[in-house]
C-alpha cells in the first residue's frame, strides 16, 4: 500500500469547506427547532419528544449513505453525489419548514406539516454531511489527519457562528421578530432562507474543487479486506460491528453521555435563558422571542469558544487528558448557566461549553479513524459510528420529559443535568487506548 501524499494547507481547505454551509444549516436547526415547536404551541414537557427525529434520521441515513458510497465510483466521484443530493434537498426543506405556522393550519396538523418537515431536513443534513467526514478518512493520511479534521472543526463552527447569529442580526436590521400566536417570527423565516443559499454555493464550491481517486487510485492509498469473505462480509453492519476495535467502542461510551449533555442544551436553552434571563415562559410573548434570538448569539459564543479552544488542544502532549479536560470545562459551564441573570454575563458559561464541544468534534473520530486503519469499509464504519452520536440523543429525548418533571419542571435545571452527563462522559475517556 502506498503512503498517501500530504496535501496542501488549501487542499484540505477544499475537502471540507461545502460543512461551513451544512453547518449554516444544522446550526438553524439547532437553535431554533425547540423555538418553533414552543411557538406553534408545543408543551415544554412534550418538547423532547421533537428532538427524537433529527437523530432516529442520522441513525438510519448516515450507515446508508457510508455502505453505498463505498461501493459507488461515478465521474463526479464517489461521495460527492450523496453531498450534493442531501445538500439539494435540505434546501428545499429549509424554505418550508419555518412556514409551519403561516400556512392558515390548525395547530395540530402545523406541528405534523414541521415534524414531517424536520424530519426531512434533517435527513438530508445527515446525507450532506457524512461524506465530508468520509473524505477525510479516504484521502488524508495519519500524519495530517487531526490537521484536516481541525480545519473542519474551525468550518463546523464558523458556519455555527452565522447560523446562531442570523435571526438575532435580521432582528436587529428591522425585520420583525414577533408574529401573531402561532406563527414564527420573519427574522426566523429569512434566516432558513439565507442560510438554504449559503449552503447550496458552498456544495457546489466543494464539487468543483474537490478531485476523488479513482479506484485504482483509491485501493493503491487505502488498506482494504483482501479475504473473499471479508469482502461478501463487507455489506453486513453486524459483521462489521462484530469485528470494530475495542477503541470504537470506547469512545462509543464517551459520546454517549457527550451529546445527551448537548442534546439537553439544544431542546431547552431558549426555556432556560428565557427563565432565567428575562422571567418569561410565554413563548408568544416578545421577551420569550428575545431570549430565542438570545440564545443564537450564546450558541454563536460557545461555537467561538470552540474554534479558540480547538487552537489549544493541539498543544496537551497527552490526547486523552485534553479530551477529559475539556469535556469537564463544558459541565462546569452547564452547571452554572441557571445561577447567571444578566444576559451578557451568559457569555462565560457558554465560552466553557464551547471547550467541549471543540474536543468533541475533532477527537472522537481521530481516535477511530486511526483505529480503523487496515479494517476497510472506512465509509460504513463511521456511518456506523454516527450511532453513537444518534441513541444517546434518542434515549435523551425519550426520557426529556420525565427528567424535566424530575427536576421541578424548570428548563434552566435541565442545564445542570447536562453539566453532569458531560463530567460523567470525561471519566469514561480513561478507558481509551491511544497510541
Amino acid at each position: 500500500m502506498k503512503q498517501k501524499p500530504n496535501l496542501p494547507f488549501w487542499g484540505l481547505w477544499n475537502l471540507s469547506f461545502g460543512f461551513f454551509g451544512v453547518q449554516i444549516a444544522y446550526a438553524l436547526q439547532s437553535a431554533n427547532i425547540s423555538r418553533i415547536f414552543a411557538t406553534l404551541g408545543a408543551d415544554p414537557h412534550n418538547l423532547s419528544y421533537f428532538w427524537i427525529l433529527p437523530p432516529l434520521m442520522g441513525i438510519l441515513v448516515q450507515p446508508i449513505v457510508g455502505t453505498l458510497s463505498d461501493k459507488t465510483w461515478t465521474r463526479f466521484g464517489r461521495r460527492i453525489p450523496y453531498l450534493f443530493i442531501g445538500a439539494a434537498t435540505a434546501v428545499l426543506v429549509m424554505c418550508l419548514l419555518p412556514n409551519a405556522g403561516s400556512l392558515g393550519l390548525a395547530v395540530s396538523a402545523a406541528m405534523m406539516f414541521g415534524l414531517i418537515a424536520l424530519m426531512f431536513l434533517d435527513t438530508s443534513i445527515n446525507m450532506a454531511m457524512q461524506p465530508f467526514k468520509m473524505l477525510v478518512g479516504d484521502m488524508v493520511n495519519e500524519e495530517q489527519k487531526a490537521k484536516a479534521y481541525s480545519i473542519q472543526s474551525f468550518l463546523c463552527n464558523a458556519g455555527s457562528v452565522v447560523g446562531f447569529l442570523f435571526p438575532f442580526f435580521f432582528t436587529y436590521i428591522g425585520i420583525k421578530n414577533v408574529a401573531e400566536k402561532g406563527v414564527v417570527p420573519d427574522s426566523v423565516i429569512w434566516s432558513f432562507y439565507i442560510g438554504a443559499a449559503i449552503l447550496i454555493l458552498c456544495v457546489i464550491y466543494t464539487t468543483l474543487k474537490v478531485k476523488e481517486w479513482n479506484p485504482q487510485e483509491y485501493a493503491e492509498y487505502n488498506a482494504v479486506a483482501e479475504s473473499k469473505e471479508e469482502k461478501e462480509d463487507s455489506a453486513n453492519w453486524l459483521t462489521l460491528l462484530r469485528k470494530a476495535p475495542s477503541t470504537f467502542w470506547k469512545v462509543g461510551l464517551v459520546q454517549f453521555f457527550c451529546w445527551a449533555a448537548f442534546l439537553y442544551m439544544w431542546n431547552y436553552s431558549t426555556g432556560a435563558i428565557a427563565e432565567t434571563v428575562w422571567n418569561s415562559t410565554d413563548p408568544a410573548s416578545e421577551a420569550f422571542q428575545a431570549a430565542g434570538n438570545w440564545v443564537g448569539v450564546l450558541f454563536a459564543v460557545q461555537a467561538i469558544g470552540s474554534v479558540i479552544w480547538a487552537a489549544v488542544l493541539p498543544q496537551f502532549k497527552n490526547t486523552k487528558a485534553a479530551y477529559a479536560i475539556s469535556l469537564i470545562i463544558g459541565g462546569i459551564g452547564f452547571a452554572i448557566v441557571p445561577f447567571i441573570h444578566d444576559a451578557y454575563l451568559q457569555f462565560i458559561p457558554f465560552l466553557l461549553i464551547g471547550c467541549a464541544w471543540a474536543a468533541m468534534l475533532a477527537m472522537p473520530f481521530t481516535f477511530v479513524t486511526n483505529a480503523l486503519q487496515g479494517y476497510g469499509h472506512m465509509g460504513a464504519y463511521l456511518g456506523l459510528f454516527n450511532g453513537t452520536i444518534c441513541i444517546p440523543q434518542i434515549i435523551a429525548a425519550l426520557c426529556g420529559g420525565l427528567v424535566l418533571s424530575l427536576v421541578g419542571s424548570h428548563q434552566s435545571t435541565m442545564m445542570i443535568v447536562a453539566g453532569c452527563l458531560l463530567v460523567v462522559g470525561a471519566a469514561c475517556v480513561t478507558a481509551i487506548r491511544h497510541k
